[in-house]
């Protein structure tokens, strides 16, 4: 049976539960998805909502038919002035610890382009079922922006290192059969097939031993978040990041992405 949830309407999103298996589908197609904090905090209560009525497993996705699944970190929303735009507070942050650490899977369902901070979303997602249109990039560098060391982490562990460094080097986007080849996605299947597999796929999981799904899926998380890092390190790369969200090349990104044109980046 469906039991759908209603979201607030600032959340963006449209939630459903069917048969334990709740879907949460991103549904602001004016600004193509893209991360505001009313979105993101639609998706965390919506995740709230699921472990409350017992759903064994989340799907992720955007609504049929959509070319763009997410375009990224909502841009007007970034703080200037010297602010860090991906402390830990951030709106994106907090739901990215969310989907991690959901007790349940957390499934992206991924039916056209995934763009910047979104691609850091659907990879903290358990599984990533696409189909062909769908492509991925990772975008900061466009913007002049220094990527948090927590999503770099989320990165390593998941990618090779030279498919990183050439994606955030290059905020070029790959396509669904070259995820395919470095393992982003899990499986690829054709674009008429993808609501079907996915939600088979979901509903198989959600006949499993709950209990132990969520142990094993903490397990996991622990054991991949544990990264020691040394404070002398860390204030380090905290001082090179507060370097460069400081720099006039990131108020040009930010106002070269507002202004619609190309930004012109000096290196200060």
């Amino acid at each position: 049976m469906s039991e759908p949830f209603v979201a607030p309407p600032e959340s963006f999103v449209e939630t459903t539960i069917v048969d334990k298996v709740g879907i949460i589908t991103l549904k602001n197609p004016a600004k193509r998805n893209a991360l505001s904090e009313g979105l993101l905090d639609g998706i965390t209560d919506a995740l709230h909502a699921f472990a409350a009525e017992g759903a064994r497993v989340v799907v992720l996705r955007a609504d049929a038919g959509t070319r763009v699944w997410s375009a990224g970190h909502d841009i007007s929303e970034l703080p200037r002035g010297g602010v860090d735009p991906l402390r830990y507070a951030d709106p994106l942050e907090r739901t990215l610890r969310e989907i991690r650490s959901f007790p349940m899977p957390v499934i992206a369902m991924v039916h056209g382009s995934v763009w910047g901070g979104a691609f850091d979303l659907v990879l903290s997602c358990d599984m990533i079922v696409a189909d062909s249109t769908a492509t991925f990039a990772i975008t900061p560098v466009n913007l002049g922006l220094p990527y948090n060391t927590t999503g770099l982490l989320h990165f390593l562990g998941r990618l090779p290192l030279n498919l990183i460094k050439e994606m955030f080097f290059t905020a070029s986007p790959i396509k669904a059969d070259v995820a395919m080849q470095w393992g982003v996605v899990n499986h690829l299947v054709p674009e008429d097939q993808l609501e079907t597999f996915t939600l088979d796929i979901a509903h198989h999981m959600a006949t499993k031993a709950p209990l132990a799904v969520a142990v094993i899926k903490e397990q996991l998380r622990v054991l991949t978040d544990f990264q020691p890092i040394a404070a002398q390190v860390f204030e380090r790369i905290q001082d090179m990041r507060r370097t460069v969200y400081e720099s006039a090349d990131y108020q040009e990104g930010i106002s070269a992405f507002e202004e619609k044109r190309k930004p012109v980046f000096r290196g200060h």
